[in-house]
């Protein structure tokens, strides 16, 4: 049975290879790219054929911010069922009542943030996890204990990664979030 993956399409992955342009990787222009996440693609092997896989790589801090926010939003629309309801109605939040729902909820979520961190709740550690029915290639979700994503931390995944020599550390962290300068 033929693949109609794209990702495992030899053309395609040619045609990725030629825009890496000698590097192991293809950053993907993505408005959520900061120095603590990254997407791109880089050429790896499934049953002995090459495939694109679609990595996110993000920092170990920005992965436990994002389980603080994930129990956070849980918490609130346990709290506020109108709130869950508005937003899977996707309306804006024009008028005033929508506005102050939306207020209130940012600051109960803000709190239970913060009451989580300060009881070191919440704990992650580095993974690398294949995404399940990816849509082109192999898609991979990898949190890593670095201050930041640079080229450097990328090159180095992607040739662990495709060496099979990919080591990931099972220690347990928390971290502070950063507050905000108040105005």
């Amino acid at each position: 049975m033929k693949n109609t993956n794209p990702g495992f399409d030899p053309a395609i992955i040619a045609e990725h290879r030629l825009r890496m342009n000698g590097k192991t990787y293809l950053i993907i222009d993505d408005d959520d790219a900061s120095d603590e996440y990254q997407h791109f693609y880089f050429v790896g092997k499934r049953d002995g054929n090459e495939v694109l896989v679609d990595t996110v790589l993000c920092t170990l801090r920005l992965e436990h911010e994002r389980q603080l926010y994930e129990i956070a939003e849980e918490k609130a629309f346990e709290q506020f069922p109108a709130y869950k309801q508005w937003l899977e109605s996707e309306q804006p939040a024009t008028d005033a009542a929508a506005q102050e729902m939306e207020e209130e909820v940012g600051l109960f979520m803000a709190d239970v943030m913060m009451e989580l961190q300060d009881e070191d709740s919440v704990k992650v550690q580095e993974y690398a996890e294949e995404v399940e029915e990816a849509e082109f290639g192999i898609g991979l979700d990898v949190a890593l204990h670095h201050d930041r994503i640079t080229p450097q931390v990328i090159e180095k995944f992607v040739t662990d990664y495709n060496a099979g020599s990919l080591t990931l550390d099972d220690t347990l962290y928390s971290f502070q979030m950063e507050e905000e300068d108040e105005m």
